[in-house]
């Protein structure tokens, strides 16, 4: 079986990580395990650019600190405010021994209200769990699980992304 670090100790992105590898190459092949990894991004990203840099980052810093392992995975949720409003997506980094890949997830406007605290300095899980009296739903059904009603939740979410991540490996031989 082989090893994949995701850069993260929250349950939900190495759900996600596992069921995206389980989906590609088939249940047991590779087992995920979280780590807890710097982003050397912001605690809350503001920017398309500023998530994509924490997820490589988050990645790249798994490798150094666990080069026994045959992937590495990144995961950083971001927000951005588009011209209707607080965008939220993620982007998902896996590297490999040789190959390397990048996808974004669906991105999706925030409530005012959730948009106004993240503004002001929350985290977006935080300010979820402000406005819909929860408690850490960031490790649970994440923004997309309440406002969709459960239909998607938030490892379903990145798990999508995951997937296309994987398509360098999946087609080595068009992304030499």
């Amino acid at each position: 079986m082989k090893s994949i670090i995701v850069a993260s100790s929250n349950p939900v992105k190495i759900n996600a990580v596992q069921a995206g590898f389980d989906r590609v190459f088939g249940v047991g092949t590779h087992r995920a395990e979280g780590r807890v990894t710097p982003s050397g991004v912001s605690v809350q990203p503001g920017t398309d650019e500023e998530t994509l840099a924490g997820a490589r980052n988050r990645a790249e810093n798994a490798r150094k600190t666990h080069p026994e392992a045959e992937f590495w995975a990144g995961v950083e949720g971001g927000v951005e405010d588009g011209p209707d409003g607080m965008l939220v997506f993620a982007w998902i980094v896996v590297l490999g021994r040789t190959q390397a890949g990048e996808a974004r997830t669906g991105a999706f406007l925030l409530p005012p209200e959730v948009a106004r605290l993240v503004r002001a300095g929350h985290e977006l899980g935080d300010a979820d769990d402000i406005v819909f009296g929860r408690a850490n739903s960031k490790q649970q059904d994440g923004a997309v699980g309440i406002l969709t009603g459960g239909l998607i939740d938030r490892a379903e979410y990145y798990e999508q992304a995951v997937v296309l991540a994987l398509i360098p490996f999946i087609n080595p031989e068009l992304y030499k």
